[in-house]
């Protein structure tokens, strides 16, 4: 989740001229994205949820396009992602700190932000309704497609690798 949020704030950087100086992806801290250069802050904090939650939905949505056998992850990591963006925004407009308290400071204001998360949580539980037999539960008697299970496991242990070794600092 934080990859692709951190990669819209890139995106919002390289669109409008702005320069990354350093992109910090750690797993045990919160992830940020330090620019140099920044002519419309407004735009590139905003750019990493938006990204965040559209990227995910547009990998879902290729891959359901496709009959990708693992769609289920693909959505449950839309939805994950949709709620996360929300909740961070929405819960973080009442602290005004980190992404959403530079939204507020650069002109947006607060009623914008839990409109998002009013949008997005919604969205993201409505991703993941009934999805629940994918993954051990509901009607599944516990049973998990294994070559999801490692799929998982090998893509997880993978980004932590990566994010500790090329995380910043």
């Amino acid at each position: 989740m934080q990859v692709v949020h951190e990669s819209g704030h890139v995106m919002g950087a390289w669109a409008t001229g702005g320069h990354v100086q350093k992109i910090v992806l750690r797993p045990l801290v919160f992830s940020r994205t330090d620019l140099t250069r920044n002519p419309h802050p407004l735009f590139v904090v905003w750019a990493g949820p938006i990204v965040g939650c559209l990227l995910p939905l547009t990998a879902f949505a290729i891959a359901n396009a496709a009959k990708f056998p693992g769609l289920s992850l693909f959505r449950f990591f839309a939805g994950f992602c949709l709620m996360a963006n929300g909740v961070y925004i929405a819960a973080g407009s009442l602290l005004s700190g980190a992404d959403p308290g530079d939204m507020m400071r650069d002109g947006s204001p607060q009623w914008l932000l839990i409109l998002f998360g009013l949008i997005t949580v919604p969205a993201g539980l409505f991703m993941w309704h009934g999805q629940g037999i994918y993954f051990g539960l509901a009607g599944s008697h516990g049973k998990v497609n294994l070559a999801a299970t490692i799929t998982s496991l090998v893509l997880l242990i993978s980004l932590i690798v990566l994010e500790l070794i090329y995380g910043g600092g």
